[in-house]
């Protein structure tokens, strides 16, 4: 079984702006336009939340681990996990609200967040006991490793399962408006490099953790279609992969929006592959959509485990990017968090 760790929440997305109607001027003045707002639509969200929907509908066994509001949006968020097949034994429950974000679509898919967390009813996680015997890995991320006290119990969590052999995954998935000090942050980040096996995230959220951006995603993902970083950025974005390479993961991989996915890995050469060419509607879920993506494809190649994530080859993991890449560019064609099910992408 899979686990992941974090944050359940409602996002809530812009619905299509009507066409406002035509105004007639009188009197000679320049008629003032009529610009409605767009409703907002509630939609079952958060990094950790996806991928652990991601995972139930490409068919591997999976559970979450949280702590959810007993609001009916909370009821919400339950029933979204039961509906796709993942175990709900390990959330936690309480009567606090749930933390809302408020979408920002960009005119080329991309999104950006405004958050309303205080109080809420997930940053109230607390350590549980240890896991299952049966857990392969555990994946943890986003807001979940931000907000205390919540954030220091996913800490802990993180590094029990790592120091007793579990296979650890992380997606920072940074949002700045969450970190009022982001170099305390950066450093707390550069501490659980040791108890991480794989470190996924965007190559904007590297340039943030490297001091040299600004975290705004422009395509959390790999569909070809979703914008990229600024052009001569990646350079500083392996210089600094690198360096946290050397400090515990045993690969990082990076999505890159249009340019696809990138795996880093210690005396090899990196490796990518093309991001899959789609109309992008929007890249809510996308990177989301790649974490799970990467866990089931490596546990299809008995690849759960330090050692053997070190030890795949080129073949594997361009196995393994595609994949994700194709899981990812299924998310960005439809709105919202919605990613394929295993027979979306079967041929």
């Amino acid at each position: 079984m899979i686990v992941v760790a974090g944050e359940a929440l409602i996002d809530l997305v812009p619905s299509p702006q009507d066409t406002p109607p035509s105004m007639e001027g009188t009197g000679g003045t320049t008629p003032t336009p009529d610009v409605r707002l767009p409703a907002l639509l509630p939609r079952r969200g958060g990094g950790p939340y996806n991928t652990a929907v991601a995972l139930g509908r490409l068919g591997s066994p999976a559970a979450f681990c949280s702590r959810i509001s007993t609001d009916s949006f909370g009821e919400a968020l339950l029933q979204g996990l039961l509906s796709g097949g993942v175990d709900t034994s390990l959330v936690q429950r309480g009567n606090e609200p749930t933390t809302l974000a408020v979408a920002d679509i960009s005119p080329d898919g991309s999104a950006g967040y405004g958050f309303y967390a205080d109080g809420t009813a997930d940053r109230l996680f607390t350590l549980p006991p240890a896991l299952p015997a049966g857990v392969r890995a555990l994946s943890l991320g986003t807001c979940s490793l931000v907000l205390e006290p919540g954030a220091s119990a996913y800490e802990s969590l993180l590094r029990r399962e790592a120091r007793r052999g579990v296979f650890t995954a992380l997606d920072p998935n940074i949002r700045p408006g969450l970190i009022p000090d982001p170099d305390a942050y950066r450093a707390r980040f550069l501490s659980w490099l040791p108890d991480l096996a794989l470190l996924k995230l965007s190559e904007e959220d590297a340039l943030w953790l490297a001091g040299a951006g600004d975290g705004a995603s422009a395509g959390d993902g790999a569909c070809a279609g979703a914008g990229a970083a600024p052009g001569g950025a990646w350079e500083a974005v392996a210089a600094a992969a690198r360096e946290w390479l050397a400090a515990g993961p045993a690969a990082i991989v990076l999505t890159r929006g249009g340019d696809g996915l990138t795996v880093l890995r210690r005396g090899v050469a990196e490796l990518t592959v093309p991001g899959e060419r789609v109309t992008v509607v929007d890249t809510i879920g996308a990177g989301d959509t790649v974490n799970a993506a990467l866990l089931h494809r490596l546990d299809a190649h008995d690849a759960l485990s330090y050692a053997a994530v070190a030890a795949l080859g080129d073949d594997g993991w361009h196995d393994i990017l595609r994949f994700a890449a194709r899981a990812a560019a299924v998310t960005c064609s439809r709105a919202g968090a919605e990613p394929p099910f295993a027979t979306e992408l079967a041929a």
